[in-house]
């Protein structure tokens, strides 16, 4: 029986996490991928992705606090998460509302102004496994 690979991309509204957002989904050729503003994010949205991505820009969001006090109340233990930002303090917040959730959580992807699609695809490669 062929089950659809689905992904799910949470991100602030913003640049450069939009932009990032669609070149993920763009390299991400065998999955049907969902991109969301965590504004609209709705807690059943992740339920039947098998990869999650996070992105924001700023550690500790006013509007990322219903998706971390979700994920600190479910397992995801059998899911993948990459997570990315242009800010190495909003990626060691990102990777910290993810423990409690135990998602397999892949490499920090940090956005500069050199990434590029083969950047993008080598860190998915340590995502996807």
């Amino acid at each position: 029986m062929y089950t659809e690979k689905r992904a799910l991309i949470i991100t602030e509204k913003d640049e450069p996490l939009e932009s990032t957002a669609q070149s993920i989904k763009n390299c991400l050729h065998d999955f049907s991928v969902k991109i969301c503003s965590v504004n609209d994010f709705a807690g059943t949205d992740i339920l039947p992705a098998q990869i999650f991505f996070l992105g924001c820009n700023s550690p500790n969001p006013a509007n990322f606090s219903y998706l971390e006090d979700m994920l600190s109340h479910i397992n995801l233990v059998s899911r993948k998460c990459g997570i990315f930002s242009s800010d190495k303090k909003s990626l060691e917040y990102l990777a910290g509302i993810l423990k409690d959730c135990e998602a397999d959580l892949g490499k920090p992807f940090l956005i500069t102004n050199e990434n590029d699609k083969p950047a993008i695809e080598n860190w998915l490669k340590g995502i996807k496994g």
